[in-house]
C-alpha cells in the first residue's frame, strides 16, 4: 500500500514538474559552443559555426544586437523577413 502512495506521489510530481516547465522551454537556435550566422543575399537561412571560427562564404555574422538565439524569438521572427545585402546591409525580403 505504501508503494502505491509513493508511486502516485511521485507521478503527481513529475506531472506538477511538466506543467510548470515544459510550457517555458525555449530551443536554441544553435547548439551550446555555436554561434548562428545568415546567407547574404536576402535568400533567408543561416547556420551555425563553431565559436572562434569565423563564418564560411555566403555566411556572415548577424549585425551585433540582432542575433537570434531562440526559435521564434524577436531577432529569429525578425530575420524571416530581413535579409543581409552583399554590403551587410540589412534589406527586406
Amino acid at each position: 500500500m505504501r508503494t502505491r502512495i509513493m508511486i502516485a506521489l511521485a507521478a503527481a510530481g513529475m506531472g506538477g514538474l511538466m506543467a510548470t516547465t515544459g510550457c517555458s522551454f525555449r530551443e536554441n537556435i544553435c547548439a551550446g559552443g555555436e554561434y548562428p550566422a545568415i546567407a547574404v543575399g536576402g535568400q533567408g537561412g543561416s547556420a551555425c559555426f563553431p565559436d572562434g571560427q569565423e563564418p564560411t562564404p555566403p555566411y556572415v555574422r548577424y549585425p551585433e544586437g540582432k542575433v537570434p538565439q531562440h526559435v521564434d524569438d524577436e531577432w529569429d521572427v525578425y530575420w524571416r523577413s530581413h535579409g543581409i545585402d552583399e554590403n551587410n546591409n540589412i534589406i527586406e525580403t
